[in-house]
Order: structure tokens, then C-alpha cells, then sequence
């Protein structure tokens, strides 16, 4: 009988062997076949996300982040133990005891399931690293066996504290945040240092169910879930009894229960700067690298130029369209059953796509039309007894286009403007400081846009694209290409000085004839007048369209054209006389990037919105100022000393050149089509610009240390009407600007380049005068030395020079044989160009 039971038992234990082994071996097989080809496990160790790109301002301010997924990278040691101990409470208790898999915790969860308990994955941290890394988020055997093969190998690879970094930095968290630093911020607009033991364990409730657990829509749950979170670290000891009964008291505060204020709303509105500098360095870097680089992007925006920029352009625009006097709005309403309540129209109101990124105006519905005026809602504004109203006064300015399309007679209440439901936008007008009503407002038709640089530097201080961002993402300064009209004949006025001109030499403004493939061309200048002889410093001054294509059709459009290239104006310019007018399209960006070049004495500079890009790991990838400073490497330097910087930048233009044109255009302001319109307590230079019918104004300018320029018109070109002149429009965007821009930044004189000397001259005639002449005709014209006035080059089918005309008289005859043919003043034109020698008397001719 014993042999029988040992016999038996013997057995049994044989079979169970042989089962146990064949059992081992199937699993090793299975682990086997599935652990051949898995993804490499140890690039975890580099691990770099795609994190969030921030813009700063030059004070050093973050202004903008770009991110597809909303990501800010933190390094495990930066990481609170508070904030880890709630993830892994949450996640994975036995995180620090197991090796990648937890036998007790799929034990646990089997039991569980099997006494009809939920059914839960039991996976730890370091599988989900997996996860979410490598493998697919399929529920199938397949995948959690490589899940568990990974998990074990990644133990063998990376310390504990690496894997949860990856862990707390990759974990999705809802409202498009990704890791637990952003998911702070975007919850609770806070830094990880700052949470409480509540806020922790909320975070960590989170990763469960990041889509449905919604602070709002499921708070119960939510809270249900943070609870949970908060007994598991004090279970786990993490937290003591006094911790965990304060915190599960505490109510859910979050950023979207209106809680908090958003991180965002700290931020500065998205605008035409910021934007434009994804666009460039999306382009130069690439958009993976922009949006999820980790950059940190130092902008050149002077934030203060940036706010000015945008009240001076807006100021005209919303001038000029209220000067029209026609009345769009936002062509929006709310329905009447949704303004029967308060709480019911400020929540459809706050949802309704208008502009909310001008300063001082609110959006608002009308809620009630009365005799004369209309009472409002106003988002951001509480409701007080007597209500907000628009009276009659307010709407007199402006006629309502009909649905036929005529115009309205114009407005005597508010009534005539609106009604019931219209979303409108408003404004507070003040007087003497106090309230005074609420003011309608619209957005503008016409368009334009604003932008200042350094002269030195390139850095570009403030840009404005348009009214307003939120209504037009399409940036005027840099992507609207339209005609420059006046504002380029600097260029042709350039190309002449550096071709033997001076700014005393005569031309003739006078009809011309141009045959072009399309027929005969016949400039005019803007009166429609003829002029006749006048210094170059004149046809500048005063913009005259004839004495300007005279001198480039003189010079040759080749050399014109190569000028407008070389300052970037254009990257191959049609050699045709009417672009010396300013006919052919550019962008304002590369207008005023061009006129610092004349600014600066003729130097070359790049235009640059960006000061410095640094990588996630704080290394420099890109700076745009390459000069050198040698004596800032010194640890002092000797009183009243500055460093010197060194620069070998390109010499673009004559610096004598430069300061000849720069005196021109002071003539301009001074004297000339911006006279009356330009007031700076600092010397100024500048250049209006019209196109044909007035479709486009500009105005570019500059001082010793800051160039800016406006241009305004409309998207689709039309017309601004008779009165619309670069100095009238553009004129006061550029004064308003400048007028702050200078009592940050100064100015003083421009500076006078070596290699030349002052001679006075009558503007009128251009003659010489003696030293001490005085008077507004008198203009002191800077000579390159060795060159002395010489007047003429007059064209109408011929060629003159001369002073002291008078001694001759038609048909004389000069040195190479060519007939005086007429005697003009005290211009004398020929045949052809002549040298007529010096007379006895001294006369230049």
C-alpha cells in the first residue's frame, strides 16, 4: 500500500514537473518570440519632447509660447517630492520596490475583477512609459507582453528617478497639456513648487481619465478621485493626519471654475510681432523644431513702442473710417430668447467671435431701444441700476447702409444704428478725466500698419500689422506688397548723388514723353503743374514726378534698379521709367528696413525681430548682432570710457552720399510735402509716398537713432479719396509714434561724414552764396571735397550747366561746337551735353 501512494504521488509530482517545465518553457518561448524585434528601449535615455517655445520681450517678459502639445519640461529634481509621492500614490504604490512589473499588483487587480470589482490594468509606471512611448494603447495580450518585456529591460537601463521624469513630463492631463508642469499651469496657473497637497493629489487624479475627468462637467467625480489619491498618501505615509484632513476639506479650485485667473490672460493679447515671428522662424528652423523646441526666443519688441505703434495707427484708421460716416458694425446678434436673463447673454456674449484686442473697447448686445437710445450689456462690465446707454449724441456721425445697398439718412438716435440683439462693439468716452457716456465703435475697412527699427542695429522695436490681430491675422508690415509711389524716389535721388549729381544741380521739370511696348507715357506730377528748372534738392522736397524720371531716365534705370536691389527693396526690379516712381509693388518691412540704411551713413543691416534663440538646454542656436566688443571682455574700463564695438559690415552706399540724401529729406519735413505735419524735438528726416488715385499712402522716416514707417490703405485697393496724401494720413501715425519713441530713446543732429565741406546755395536757383548769407532761401548743401557746385543738367532734348547766364544768349556757340538753341532764366539748354569751358568772368557753365 505504501509503495502504491508513493508510486501515485510520484507521479503526480512527475506530471506536475513536467507541466511546470512545459509551462516555463511556453512562457520563455512567448517572452521570446515577442521580445525579438521590439523598438529600442534605450533611446529613453535621451529623451526630449516636444516642449513649449516662449517669446520674450527685451525687458526680459514672457509675451507669447507656441506649442502644438502644451509641454513644460522639468528635470526629476526639480520635480516636489510632494508632487511625485501623489503620482505614484496614485498610479503605482509598489513604483520603488518592483522591477518594472508589480506580480502583487496584477494579483491584486485579478482578485478584484473576480470578485466582480472593477477591472483595472494593474500596469505600473514604467509600463506605461512604455506605452505611451513605444508600443500602441491597443488592449491586447500581445501588446502587454511586450509591455511587461520592455518595462523589465528599461528597469535594467535607467534609474528610478529618470524613469518617473519621463513618466511626469510625457503623461497627458487634459486641456492640452502634456506633463505635470503644464498641467499646473493650466489648471491652477501655478509652478510646481507652489501646489498643495489637495492641488498634488487633483493632478494626479487626472491621468485615470484626463478627458472625462473635466474640473467643471465632472467635478463630483473629480473630486471623488482627488480624495482617493489623498488616502492612498496617507496610507502610504507621504502625508500625516492633520495634512490629509485640511486638504480633503478644501473645495476644487481650478483655473476653469473661474477660480483663478489663466496663465494666459497674464500674457499680452496675440499680435502682429509675436506672430510674425513664428512665421520667420518657422520657416528658418522648421515648424517641428518651432513648436515643440523648447525654444526661448529674445524678441527685439520694445513693449511700450509696441503699444504706441498700435494707438497711433489705430487712432487714424478709426479717424479716417469715422470721417466716411458710414456705419457696418459687427454684423452679429444674439437671438431674443437668449438676453432674457444676465447670466444667460454674458455667457452666449463672451462665446461671439469679435475683436477683443483693442485697448479700451468691449463687446456688448443691445438689450433695449428707447426713444433716443439704446441700453447695453457689456462683457467685463457689471450691470448697475440705471444701465449702460448710447445716447442720440453718439450715432449723429454715421448713416446705416440699407440691404439694397444704399446709404441711410444719417442717424438721429441710436435706434436708426441698431436694434435688439446686435452685438456691438463700445467704449467709455471720457471728459476731464471722468466717465462721460459709452461710445460706439466698428472696425475699420481700411487698413494699414506700423513699424519702427533701429538704424544701427536692424532690431525692430515695434510692428503693427493691421487694426486689430484678432480681426486680421494678415500682417500689412510684411506681407502686404503694394505700390511705394513717392516714398522710393530716395532711391533714384541716391543712385544720382553717387553718379557725379550734387543736390544743387539743375533739372528741368517740364513735359516729357516716354514711348513704351503700351504707347506713349506722359508723366505728371501730382498739381498737374510744370515748375521748370529747379535744384535736385527741390524735385525731392517738393516730390516732382517729371524732374524724377528725367534723372533716372539720365542715369539709366539699370543703375536705379541696382540701388533699389541693393538696398532690398526689391530682389529684381523691373528697368522701367515708371518704378522710378514707385510703381512697382513692395512691403513696408523692407522700406523702412532700407531707410536705416540712409540713416546710418550707408551701412548695411538686416532687419531682425529676434534678438537671440536659445535651445531647451539653454544653448545659443542663433544671434543676430555679430559685431564685436572687445573691450567688454575687460573688467573695467577708464571713466568716461564706453566700449567700442567693431563692425565689418558691408558699405552699401557713400556715407557723403548718405548724408547729402538725409539733408534732402530733412528739406521734406522741414519745408517740403510733410511741412506742418511732422513736430519732433529732435532733427528728423522722412519721405511721403501717393500712389495713382490714392490707393496707398506712406509716410517713412527716421532720426539719428530710429527709423519708422506707415502705410495705409485698403486690402482690396480702392480709392481713399482727394484728400488722402501720405502727410495727411500717415503723417500724424509717424508723429504720434515718434513723439514717444523719442522721449525714451533721444536723437540729436545726423551725423556729418568725413571728406566733404558746406557751401551755401539758394534753394530756389541753386547758385552759390557767400558764406554769410542768410534767409529762407539759403540752404548750407554738403560737397564732397574737390567737387563745387556745378548747376545744369537740364533735359529736354538737350543738355545745360551754368552760373551767371545771363552772359550768354541763343546761338552761341560753346567748346564741342553746339548752338545755345534758348536761354531759361538761368538755365541755358542744347543739342546735346556740352562742356562750355570757363569764361573770363569766373561763371561755371
Amino acid at each position: 500500500m505504501l509503495r502504491f501512494i508513493f508510486s501515485f504521488f510520484g507521479g503526480i509530482f512527475s506530471w506536475l514537473t513536467i507541466g511546470v517545465f512545459m509551462t516555463a518553457l511556453t512562457v520563455g518561448a512567448v517572452f521570446w518570440m515577442y521580445g525579438r524585434d521590439l523598438p529600442n528601449h534605450e533611446q529613453m535615455a535621451q529623451y526630449t519632447p516636444p516642449t513649449i517655445s516662449r517669446i520674450y520681450s527685451g525687458e526680459g517678459r514672457i509675451v507669447d509660447e507656441f506649442a502644438e502639445e502644451r509641454r513644460l519640461f522639468v528635470p526629476a529634481e526639480e520635480i516636489p517630492d510632494l508632487v511625485k509621492n501623489a503620482f505614484i500614490s496614485a498610479e503605482d504604490k509598489n513604483f520603488y520596490q518592483h522591477k518594472g512589473y508589480d506580480p502583487r499588483g496584477m494579483v491584486a487587480a485579478a482578485l478584484d475583477a473576480a470578485r466582480g470589482g472593477r477591472l483595472r490594468g494593474a500596469s505600473t509606471i514604467t509600463q506605461q512609459v512604455m506605452k505611451n512611448f513605444l508600443l500602441s494603447s491597443d488592449r491586447s495580450a500581445e501588446r502587454k507582453i511586450k509591455e511587461l518585456i520592455l518595462a523589465s529591460r528599461l528597469e535594467q537601463t535607467l534609474s528610478k528617478d529618470k524613469i518617473l521624469e519621463l513618466y511626469m513630463n510625457e503623461i497627458f492631463l487634459g486641456q492640452n497639456s502634456f506633463g505635470v508642469a503644464a498641467a499646473a499651469q493650466t489648471y491652477l496657473n501655478k509652478t510646481l513648487g507652489q501646489l498643495t497637497a489637495d492641488e498634488a493629489a487633483f493632478l494626479a487624479a487626472l491621468p485615470q481619465a484626463p478627458t472625462t475627468y473635466h474640473p467643471v462637467r465632472a467635478k463630483q467625480r473629480v473630486t471623488e478621485r482627488r480624495n482617493f489619491v489623498l488616502r492612498e498618501m496617507l496610507e502610504n505615509g507621504y502625508i500625516d493626519d492633520a495634512t490629509y484632513e485640511t486638504a480633503i476639506e478644501r473645495p476644487l479650485k481650478t483655473v476653469q471654475n473661474g477660480d483663478y485667473e489663466p496663465f494666459r490672460a497674464q500674457l499680452p493679447p496675440r499680435d502682429y510681432f509675436t506672430d510674425e515671428i513664428r512665421r520667420q522662424l518657422s520657416r528658418n528652423f522648421g515648424q517641428q523644431e518651432f513648436f515643440g523646441g523648447g525654444l526661448a526666443i529674445r524678441a527685439t519688441m520694445d513693449a511700450e513702442l509696441q503699444v504706441e505703434a498700435a494707438k497711433a495707427l489705430r487712432k487714424q484708421l478709426e479717424s479716417y473710417d469715422r470721417n466716411l460716416g458710414v456705419w457696418r458694425g459687427t454684423g452679429m446678434m444674439l437671438a431674443v430668447e437668449q438676453l432674457a436673463d444676465e447670466a444667460t447673454w454674458r455667457e452666449v456674449l463672451a462665446g461671439v467671435n469679435v475683436s477683443r484686442d483693442v485697448d479700451g473697447w468691449h463687446a456688448a448686445v443691445v438689450l433695449e431701444v428707447g426713444d433716443t437710445t439704446v441700453r447695453i450689456g457689456i462683457e467685463g462690465v457689471d450691470e448697475d441700476q440705471d444701465g449702460h446707454w448710447i445716447p442720440a449724441e453718439d450715432v449723429t456721425w454715421a448713416r446705416k447702409r440699407l440691404p439694397d445697398g444704399r446709404l441711410a439718412p444719417k442717424a438721429q438716435r441710436a435706434g436708426d444704428l441698431v436694434g435688439v440683439g446686435d452685438v456691438v462693439l463700445v467704449r467709455q468716452i471720457m471728459t476731464d478725466g471722468e466717465f462721460s457716456r459709452w461710445s460706439l465703435r466698428q472696425i475699420p475697412e481700411v487698413q494699414g500698419a506700423m513699424m519702427a527699427m533701429d538704424v544701427e542695429t536692424g532690431r525692430v522695436l515695434a510692428m503693427q500689422g493691421g487694426f486689430s490681430y484678432e480681426h486680421s491675422v494678415f500682417n500689412r508690415a510684411t506681407q502686404a506688397t503694394r505700390q511705394p509711389g513717392s516714398s522710393f524716389k530716395p532711391f533714384v535721388y541716391a543712385a544720382a548723388l553717387d553718379s557725379g549729381f550734387t543736390p544743387a544741380t539743375i533739372i528741368i521739370d517740364a513735359p516729357i514723353e516716354v514711348d513704351t511696348p503700351q504707347g506713349v507715357w506722359r508723366p505728371t506730377n501730382s498739381s498737374n503743374k510744370f515748375y521748370g528748372p529747379a535744384p535736385l534738392r527741390t524735385g525731392i522736397e517738393q516730390s516732382r514726378n517729371l524732374m524724377t524720371v528725367r534723372l533716372a531716365q539720365e542715369i539709366g534705370m539699370d543703375v536705379v534698379a541696382s540701388y533699389a536691389e541693393r538696398f532690398g527693396v526689391y530682389t529684381n526690379m523691373g528697368r522701367f521709367l515708371a518704378n522710378s516712381l514707385g510703381s512697382e509693388e513692395t512691403t513696408l518691412f523692407k522700406m523702412v528696413a532700407a531707410y536705416a540704411m540712409f540713416a546710418n551713413g550707408g551701412e548695411r543691416v538686416e532687419p531682425t525681430l529676434v534678438d537671440r534663440v536659445q535651445d531647451r538646454w539653454g544653448a545659443t542656436v542663433y544671434r543676430h548682432d555679430e559685431r564685436s566688443c572687445l573691450d567688454c571682455q575687460l573688467a573695467s574700463l577708464a571713466p568716461g570710457a564706453i566700449p567700442k564695438i567693431t563692425s565689418d559690415r558691408d558699405q552699401i552706399m557713400d556715407a557723403v552720399t548718405a548724408y547729402q540724401l538725409t539733408s534732402m529729406l530733412q528739406g521734406v519735413v522741414q519745408r517740403g510735402t510733410a511741412a506742418g505735419r511732422i513736430s519732433l524735438p529732435v532733427p528728423v528726416a522722412g519721405k511721403t509716398g501717393t500712389t495713382n488715385d490714392a490707393k496707398d499712402v506712406w509716410f517713412i522716416g527716421f532720426t539719428s537713432n530710429i527709423v519708422a514707417g506707415c502705410y495705409i490703405g485698403y486690402d482690396n485697393p480702392r480709392s481713399l479719396g482727394r484728400s488722402a496724401f501720405g502727410s495727411t494720413l500717415c503723417g500724424p501715425v509717424f508723429n504720434d509714434f515718434m513723439t514717444k519713441a523719442t522721449e525714451k530713446y533721444g536723437g540729436g543732429p545726423f551725423e556729418v561724414p568725413p571728406g566733404g565741406h558746406f557751401i551755401k546755395i539758394d534753394r530756389f536757383t541753386g547758385a552759390r552764396l557767400p558764406d554769410d548769407a542768410a534767409g529762407e532761401y539759403v540752404v548750407a548743401e554738403y560737397f564732397r571735397d574737390g567737387e563745387d557746385p556745378v548747376f545744369g543738367l537740364a533735359y529736354d532734348g538737350g543738355f545745360a550747366m551754368g552760373s551767371n547766364l545771363p552772359l550768354f544768349a541763343p546761338g552761341d556757340v560753346g567748346n564741342e561746337g553746339n548752338t545755345i538753341e534758348t536761354v531759361t532764366g538761368d538755365v541755358v539748354v542744347v543739342p546735346k551735353k556740352a562742356d562750355f569751358g570757363t569764361l573770363s568772368s569766373g561763371g561755371l557753365y
